[in-house]
């Protein structure tokens, strides 16, 4: 009797191998991205309890940026508005990250202290 083997083959093994590897790499180049917009998201919290004029607000953004190592955008970036008598901030960046040759990666961030988490105006 001659069995039939399952498995994966040598080839498919290093292709499969080669795909998770490049996924791997993407997230690596993507996480510390989210990371920064995550921090930004908190800094902008952290601002707008400051409160204050908006040189105020932007000062505040500027120091927890400093400490959480924000690079993408600093308080003159913020959008910063009275809405309702409140002081609500927001903010929008892009970040590309090259990937191959001429093939890149574009990721468009924006955020808003809002509390219905209406988009923020572009600049």
């Amino acid at each position: 009797m001659q069995t039939r083997q399952d498995g994966i083959s040598l080839v498919g093994l290093v292709f499969v191998l080669a795909l998770l590897g490049m996924l791997l790499v993407l997230g690596l180049k993507i996480v510390p991205t989210y990371t920064e917009y995550r921090a930004i998201q908190n800094a902008i919290v952290t601002a707008k309890a400051a409160g204050g004029s908006v040189a105020d607000i932007q000062k505040s953004f500027d120091a927890s940026a400093t400490a959480s190592y924000i690079s993408s955008i600093n308080g003159r970036d913020l959008i910063i508005e009275k809405v309702n008598n409140e002081t609500e901030i927001s903010f929008a960046y892009e970040k590309k990250i090259p990937l191959v040759g001429p093939a890149s990666l574009l990721l468009e961030y924006e955020g808003t202290t809002a509390k219905g988490g209406a988009k923020p105006a572009k600049e």
